[in-house]
């Protein structure tokens, strides 16, 4: 057998990639991993922790309002976007440092270097280091899309929100998606103008149509504005440093920050894919098997590289199962099916299973169960606002095949709901379950 320098070399330390060689070296396997930014990956640094802090700073906007119906005296409030910016960053090297010591903890070799493969089980570092790997795990991740057309230079992406200087005071969104959504709730609890800017006439289109029109309808409340079968034309910088969006589908806009939110593609480039022929598919996604293994057979890929499900929670799942499968002789897939999903919009929406549309299409004969309700903390605000849960029942068997909601802590709530989903139980398991009240959750087993 040939010699190797590693048993395992992975290239990129996400949350996909950090897994998969944290669990190897348990196994016994001699691993080094690459990451040319900080370790952590997407979730870490750029995406879904960092985000969720700033969903929580937003929150407080409409808390502190709140809480006068409360009784509480709350005197003149500012906002201090740096000082939350500062703040979220310093968490976020904080947690990446956590990484980092987990990796190294299990003896995994680090390399702060871009890392390309050259030739067969063969790796060159930027800084010239070959090494050579029996196997070889890609987990690049992915990268936010940038559209193309003149001046789109420009716009920022949610990368570079994070780092803000300041907040605008008019903002353009593009994208019609969760990461859309999620920023202008964001942006707009802090007080800036949000437009969000969408080519079609739909949001967030793999969640249940009324979950979609009911946080259309609450944004619009709170004063975000939106601009449907609308593409761009051009953005022209001004001299007072704003930015002109020339549209076709609506008048133009001047703004002060534009951001793209238009989807993720995978991290392909300057990998040497070609120079050992592992495919790709056509959105540049490495194409692989149920085992996350590449037509090369000792390449393997995990995470949103290969654009299966790009959620956090999968790509640590895939890096188990292929640690666990190559390294410690247990054959392990992922399950790819009920997988659960929130978009932290304000207010929040999370789902697991069918949608009313899917289940019709392919259930045919079906149940539906709706609660429509004002939350408690709503009322006593004055806040018109209202929560909608909806359950999707199989009528041939009663079993529970999606649940959809909007509203308070709906993630927080999904969770549990979406094991209850997956283990196949039945409207009937839920009505005999007692409620507990008097809460939010209690609607799932109260529905008529």
């Amino acid at each position: 057998m040939p010699d190797y320098d590693y048993d395992l070399f992975t290239i990129g330390a996400g949350s996909g990639g950090v897994r998969a060689s944290r669990v190897a070296a348990a196994h016994g396997a001699k691993v080094a991993v690459a990451e040319e930014h900080q370790v952590g990956g997407t979730c870490v640094i750029r995406g879904c922790v960092p985000k969720k802090m700033l969903v929580y700073g937003a929150h407080f906007a409409e808390d502190l309002e709140d809480a006068q119906s409360f009784g509480w005296t709350v005197g003149e409030c500012t906002f201090d976007w740096v000082r939350l910016r500062d703040h979220v960053l310093k968490d976020v090297a904080r947690l990446s440092g956590l990484y980092t010591e987990t990796l190294e903890n299990h003896d995994v070799e680090i390399f702060h270097e871009r890392a390309e493969i050259t030739g067969d089980h063969e790796i060159t570092l930027a800084s010239g280091k070959v090494v050579t790997a029996k196997y070889i795990l890609i987990a690049t991740g992915a990268r936010p899309s940038q559209p193309d057309f003149p001046g789109c230079e420009h716009a920022i992406t949610s990368n570079e929100a994070f780092h803000l200087d300041k907040l605008p005071e008019r903002v353009i969104i593009v994208g019609g998606g969760y990461i859309a959504n999620e920023f202008a709730g964001i942006f707009n609890e802090f007080s800036s103008k949000v437009c969000i800017v969408n080519r079609s006439d739909t949001l967030l289109r793999s969640y249940d149509e009324s979950l979609r029109d009911r946080l259309l309808q609450i944004s619009l409340m709170k004063g975000i504005d939106f601009k449907f079968n609308t593409s761009f034309k051009s953005i022209e910088k001004q001299d007072d440093g704003k930015f002109l969006a020339k549209f076709d589908g609506c008048d133009d806009q001047v703004v002060d920050l534009i951001m793209f939110a238009t989807g993720r593609d995978p991290n392909v480039e300057g990998l040497g894919l070609d120079a050992v022929g592992v495919d790709v598919g056509e959105k540049g996604e490495i194409v692989v098997d149920e085992y996350s293994r590449t037509n090369v057979d000792y390449i393997y890929a995990v995470g949103d590289v290969t654009n299966r499900v790009q959620l956090t929670p999968v790509a640590i799942r895939e890096g188990q199962a292929f640690a666990d499968t190559v390294f410690n002789n247990d054959p392990k897939t992922v399950d790819y099916g009920c997988i659960p999903s929130a978009v932290f919009s304000h207010p929040p929406i999370a789902a697991v299973g069918m949608t009313e549309g899917e289940a019709r299409n392919k259930l045919g004969s079906i149940k539906v169960y709706m609660s429509d309700f004002r939350p408690m903390k709503n009322v006593v605000a004055g806040r018109n606002e209202r929560g909608l849960y909806k359950m999707i029942c199989d009528a041939a068997n009663d079993r529970i095949v999606g649940i959809h909601m909007i509203g308070p802590e709906a993630p927080e709530i999904m969770q549990g709901a979406a094991v209850a989903v997956k283990a196949g139980l039945t409207k009937a398991d839920f009505d005999a379950t007692v409620a507990i009240h008097p809460t939010m959750a209690e609607e799932l087993v109260l529905m008529k």
